[in-house]
């Protein structure tokens, strides 16, 4: 698994490193919020752990980069504050939530169940796995979208949500019923990033002006092709 660790203390920097290292993880550590950023908009990651109190960008200010820009990356939050809304908000932007001092098998522990509750969606037939959508052919296995001879590469994520649609089209797909397929639960986190795959997948498939992706206010989406 590949981590991103954004953490200033230097000490607790390089003992939680080679702590998570000694676990198996491959690390890589940013020592601010900015090069966090920069890191995690360069490299890809299954995981990231994220103080709160960090210069340059605070640990909230890029959590919501990171929702904005790479909303299947989830993260939990690291940090010295105990306040309760800070707490509040440490749980509802991000997965989890670790008060300072710690045992590092609590951390541990906790970044084991954020990865366990992501689930990834299963196929058995072919026409679960190929999809002609309007003008666009779509392969959920390879994760490509085509128009033309032209591919679109998408990512799991991407895959995923496409693939639901692709399962509903022309059908509402109950918003609750994706979240928990494909995320592993309907929390706020996962609500924003599932808003941002649908418009990144509106945007792929814009070529083709028959085909819309309907905002069920309430309820869910819709991919309706004419």
């Amino acid at each position: 698994m590949n981590l991103l660790f954004v953490e200033d203390d230097l000490n607790l920097g390089f003992v939680i490193k080679d702590q998570l290292q000694e676990s198996g993880y491959k690390v890589t550590w940013a020592q601010d919020g900015a090069e966090g950023l920069r890191i995690a908009l360069e490299q890809s990651f299954d995981i990231a752990i994220l103080d709160v109190m960090l210069p340059r960008l605070s640990g909230f200010e890029l959590a919501e980069e990171l929702i904005e820009h790479k909303p299947e990356l989830p993260f939990l939050f690291l940090t010295a504050k105990a306040m309760l809304e800070d707490k509040i908000k440490g749980l509802t932007v991000g997965k989890d939530y670790l008060t300072k001092p710690f045992e590092f098998k609590e951390l541990e522990l906790r970044l084991e169940n954020i990865l366990s509750s992501i689930v990834t969606p299963t196929f058995t037939t072919v026409e679960e796995q190929q999809f002609s959508i309007g003008a666009y052919e779509f392969d959920y296995v390879n994760q490509f979208l085509s128009l033309n001879g032209e591919d679109q590469k998408l990512t799991k994520k991407e895959a995923d949500v496409l693939r639901m649609l692709c399962l509903h089209k022309n059908e509402v797909m109950n918003r609750e019923l994706a979240l928990r397929s494909i995320w592993g639960n309907d929390d706020y986190f996962n609500g924003r990033s599932m808003d941002v795959f649908i418009s990144r997948i509106r945007k792929y498939l814009k070529q083709d002006e028959n085909i819309q992706i309907i905002n069920i206010h309430g309820v869910g989406f819709k991919l309706a092709i004419r």
